[in-house]
This record gives structure tokens, C-alpha cells and sequence, in this order.
């Protein structure tokens, strides 16, 4: 199976609202069982306790070719993150696997922002005022995804089960995170750098084994 494009929708958009992803990939055989999607959003670089798996969903039976649906969840529980997490810049992960094997893992990294009166450095860290997240927007850096390939075993032999390598291991999302995450501001400084931008739709064929990088 090759995923051939992912689309974020809906994107910026109200925090409330629900995650939609649209996905298109091609199957080269024939598969016996179905693939299993999952929608992952870390609440906090620094305890997994706060990851939440948004959306569950089996797809099959997956004929041969190219195929295409919209993946869709409901935003996170906030009030099983702490407070001082909510605001800034997180992980959305969406991962497939196969046979309880996952083969590949697509993850943006998010921020939210208040649309109030701006908060300062100490409020941001310490929030003094409960949050109105009727007044908080989502944005998904959907030009900027990483996307990590791992090789599985697609036949009947014996399965080995990576759980280790799950993408719900926060601490490794975390580490992830802390090498390359920086601030919005900055961010915005090195994209009017560039002099371009890219289109939101993201080609993902290049991407190959177990190598992850980040696409431009």
C-alpha cells in the first residue's frame, strides 16, 4: 500500500471543530484484512498520560487501485490536558497499520491561538483567566508534515508486533518535537525568507523506508 496524497480540510478553523483529513492511496495487491487509521493528538511534550487517540476506524475490504476517503475526528478532551498546554504548538499524528502493524506515520505540528487580547510570556506559561476556546483557532502546518515509512510483513508468515514503535509513545513524539519545533514567529521570519510557499496539498510518493523528514 502507497499513500499517494493527504489533504488537510478545514484548515485553519475554530478549535472545537472536527480534525478531516482527506487521503488517497493506492493498493497494489490485494489485501486479506484491513488497514487500521488512527488519529493521535499529543496534549503535552512532556507526559503521555495527555495523548489522546481521537479516531479508531478499520478500511476494508481495499480493492486494487487507487483509493481515496476522508478520515475524520472530533477534536481533543481539553479538560484532560493542562491548562498551560492548550495554547501553542502540538502534534496531530495519522498513522496506518497493517495486521497490527504500523507502516506509516504522518505527523503536523499545530497551533493554537487565542483570538483574544494577547496573553504575555508569563500569562502563556501560566494562564490567569479561564480559556474561551470559542475563541480559539487551530492551525495545522499542513506544508510542513513528517512522514515516517517502516517496513512490515504483508504475508500470512508470523507477524511481529511493533508495539514499541507505536506512534502513541509521547516521549518519542516529545524528543521529535523539542529538535525541531520552533516558535510561530520565527517560523513565519524563515518562510518570508524562502521567498515561496507550498501548496497545501501534500505528494508524499517520495517518501521511502524507514527514513523521516521533513517535506518542504
Amino acid at each position: 500500500m502507497t499513500l499517494i496524497l493527504q489533504v488537510v480540510l478545514d484548515n485553519p478553523t475554530q478549535v472545537g471543530n472536527p480534525f478531516q483529513f482527506e487521503i488517497t492511496f493506492e493498493c497494489l495487491q490485494e489485501l486479506e484484512d484491513d488497514l487500521e487509521w488512527k488519529v493521535i493528538y499529543v496534549g503535552s511534550a512532556e507526559d503521555s498520560r495527555h495523548d489522546q487517540i481521537l479516531e479508531e476506524v478499520l478500511v476494508g475490504p481495499v480493492p486494487v487501485g487507487v483509493n481515496k476517503f476522508v478520515l475524520q475526528s472530533e477534536p481533543p478532551n481539553f479538560t484532560e490536558i493542562p491548562e498551560n498546554d492548550v495554547l501553542g504548538v502540538t502534534v496531530v499524528l495519522v498513522t496506518c497499520a497493517y495486521r497490527d502493524q504500523e507502516f506509516v506515520r504522518v505527523g503536523y505540528y499545530v497551533n493554537n491561538e487565542s483570538c483574544e487580547e494577547p496573553l504575555s510570556a508569563e500569562e502563556h506559561e501560566y494562564p490567569s483567566r479561564p480559556l474561551d476556546f470559542t475563541k480559539i483557532t487551530r492551525q495545522i502546518l499542513s506544508d510542513k508534515p513528517r512522514v515516517t515509512r517502516f517496513p512490515i510483513n504483508w504475508t500470512n508468515s508470523i507477524v511481529t508486533n511493533h508495539e514499541d514503535e507505536k506512534v502513541c509513545n509521547a516521549n518519542q513524539v516529545a524528543n521529535e518535537c523539542d529538535e525541531d519545533v520552533v516558535d510561530m514567529e520565527q517560523e513565519e521570519d524563515d518562510e518570508e525568507d524562502d521567498g515561496d510557499s507550498e501548496d497545501l496539498d501534500i505528494d508524499l510518493e517520495e517518501a521511502s523506508g524507514e527514513e523521516e523528514y521533513e517535506e518542504n
